[in-house]
């Protein structure tokens, strides 16, 4: 991991996923790129002269306020020892976070969520949703950070289809960079049902043409998959949540039902995504 791109409006959400990002590029020996959308009104730009849209006087303010917003910005204690780039566009958030991304060859995306209560209310329709349908790369979303983000145990939480396969090896790739222990999950639900011997034979056949270190493998009984995912969780004091996602659909084919009340004041575990 060479590059972490980490979108920024200067919020204590963006705040807390710099923070992340820093301990994370600390142990990795990465950079840090900055980026700040500069979403202006309407009526101040006219997409068929963008090229030009720079020079106009409330441009130039506004691109002023963004980089001295940075200078302080840059000034957190936890980016001391960090190579930390800054990136000042004009684009909509979500679309100029996947095209800078690609653009500079970004490894991770690192990315704070005000989501109140579950992992859905935390993505489904939301730009960090639309970032993790597009995005190549994995992304990180955190609620909330540590001093220091260790990351030791982490759930892998997954339907361990053939399909699944495909990012597998990268979940195996992130959890070395940290020496994690990985926890493969299975949640069973009433609504898909699969007696233990079958999803053991299942979980099985899916981990046999992977080298992984320390791993353990779980069959979870839960009404959702949701509750069962943050549940598990709980239980082993995870420090980490990975999920596939699909670029077509993102994570809404995950989650079936609504939110428990006891999952309404929950404090969300950190949520890296791989797409398939």
């Amino acid at each position: 991991m060479k590059r972490i791109l980490v979108p920024v409006d200067f919020s204590k959400e963006a705040e807390c996923a710099a923070r992340v990002a820093a301990n994370i590029a600390k142990k990795t020996g990465s950079e840090i790129y900055l980026l700040h959308m500069l979403e202006l009104p309407v009526n101040t730009i006219d997409p068929a002269e963008m090229a030009g849209v720079r020079s106009e006087p409330q441009v130039i303010f506004f691109m002023k306020s963004a980089h001295e917003k940075f200078d302080k910005f840059k000034k957190l204690p936890f980016f001391k020892g960090i190579k930390v780039i800054e990136n000042v566009q004009f684009h909509h958030a979500f679309s100029g976070i996947i095209s800078e991304s690609e653009k500079n060859n970004i490894d991770l995306i690192v990315m704070g969520s005000q989501g109140a209560s579950g992992l859905q209310e935390m993505f489904i329709g939301s730009n960090t949703e639309k970032v993790v349908r597009r995005s190549k790369v994995p992304v990180l979303v955190v609620k909330k950070s540590k001093k220091n983000f260790d990351i030791n145990d982490i759930i892998f939480a997954s339907d361990f289809t053939s399909e699944s396969k495909k990012t597998f090896q990268r979940v195996i790739d992130f959890a070395n960079l940290f020496n994690a222990k990985l926890h493969l999950l299975y949640v069973n639900t009433i609504h898909n049902f699969s007696t233990t011997k079958n999803i053991e034979a299942k979980l099985e056949k899916f981990t046999k043409d992977f080298k992984i270190g320390d791993y353990t493998q779980m069959v979870y009984n839960d009404v959702s998959i949701e509750k069962g995912i943050l549940s598990y969780g709980r239980d082993i004091k995870a420090d980490l949540i990975a999920l596939n996602t699909h670029g077509r659909s993102g994570l809404s084919q995950l989650f079936n039902g609504s939110i428990g009340q006891e999952l309404a004041n929950h404090a969300l575990r950190p949520v890296i995504t791989f797409k398939i």
